[in-house]
């Protein structure tokens, strides 16, 4: 058992930099709400991640995913909430019409932001089996709890520390993504991806 805090690094670095469902999510997000609503669902996101590490951290991830009825309910939970996201998404593509003066209030954007990324993360049952595989790797049942929720915590904090990057990124491409044809092309993408997830989130054992 290796407990190289560099190697471990290493490999978080390259988890969070692998495009997946928080990349899709934050992409939508700051199309529709800019930097700030990106940023509150990447903070959504990260406080989702942090729990699931610290309920793994805690050993509360394994029985959790032992005990199956729990686990196969938040797997579904998970895959209704991505549905209904991808189908929005879609929707949206299809209908093609944009009224920027009709977007919330900043406050509901970003609250909505924020929930959002909180419930894609906290009903996906696969974080916890990776944090469940990944931690004993690197951390010993002889380990304090302190070492344990230091490891569990590092992925949140790099990847939510990316995901506000891509944010701001967007944000400076954001008056060329408001074009009418790139949003539509971005929502089709975006709501086929998030489709892609839940479908497969439904049909992995």
């Amino acid at each position: 058992m290796s407990h190289s805090l560099t190697a471990f690094l290493l490999l978080v670095v390259t988890v969070a930099l692998v495009p997946g469902l928080d990349f899709a999510l934050i992409v939508r997000a700051t199309l529709l709400g800019g930097r700030r609503r990106g940023w509150w669902t990447a903070a959504g996101i990260g406080i989702a991640s942090a729990v699931q590490g610290l309920a793994v951290a805690l050993g509360l991830g394994a029985a959790i995913v032992r005990i199956h009825p729990l686990f196969v309910a938040i797997r579904w939970a998970g895959v209704a909430y991505l549905a209904w996201l991808g189908f929005a998404a879609l929707r949206t593509a299809l209908r093609g019409s944009y009224d920027d003066a009709a977007l919330p209030p900043a406050a509901a954007s970003a609250w909505t932001g924020l929930r959002q990324g909180i419930l894609c993360n906290l009903t996906n049952p696969k974080i916890l089996v990776f944090f469940l595989a990944l931690l004993p790797q690197f951390v010993g049942p002889e380990d304090s709890l302190l070492t344990w929720v230091a490891h569990a915590w590092l992925l949140p904090l790099v990847g939510t520390a990316w995901l506000f990057a891509v944010a701001a990124f967007l944000e400076v491409l954001r008056g060329v993504l408001l074009c009418r044809a790139v949003r539509r092309t971005a929502d089709a993408v975006t709501g086929i991806v998030l489709l892609g997830f839940g479908a497969r989130l439904a049909t992995e054992s």
